[in-house]
């Protein structure tokens, strides 16, 4: 490389939770910069969910924590574990986006429900990557 590799931005963790993992989320849900708004969007996700899974005994950010477990790809060919976490909140933000329903917080929430109980959108892209990744696996050893 001819270049120094770019140094890592540090992300400041969020200040409800105190979680980077959150802050990052919220990264990948802000339009045109406005945090504030995505920050509301996912603490008011979060309260949705909370009233849904009354009877967990879980938090809500615990639920959605698991839910995003849920939806990490794990395929053969190993991936960055940063790379797997982009991924799974980029589909989960994706297949809420493109849900019905009145507001991107409860298309959010319904969506972090739906990834915990192992059904929805992004759930089923990840069992897809993995089929297809199972079935190419199959010819790995050819060499062109």
């Amino acid at each position: 490389m001819r270049k120094a590799k770019p140094k890592k931005r540090v992300i400041l963790p969020d200040p409800v939770f105190n979680d980077q993992k959150v802050s990052k989320f919220v990264n990948h849900l802000m339009y045109d910069g406005k945090k504030s708004i995505s920050y509301s969007i996912f603490y008011n996700a979060l309260d949705i969910v909370k009233e849904k899974a009354a009877k967990e005994e879980k938090t809500p950010l615990e639920i959605w924590k698991q839910a995003l477990d849920n939806i990490t790809p794990q395929v053969p060919t190993e991936i960055r574990p940063d790379r797997k976490e982009s991924v799974s909140m980029k589909n989960m933000i994706l297949f809420a986006r493109k849900r019905g329903g009145k507001s991107m917080a409860e298309k959010l929430a319904a969506e972090i429900m739906d990834a915990y109980n192992n059904q929805g959108g992004a759930f089923k892209r990840k069992e897809d990557m993995h089929r297809m990744a199972e079935a190419n696996r199959a010819f790995a050893h050819f060499r062109f």
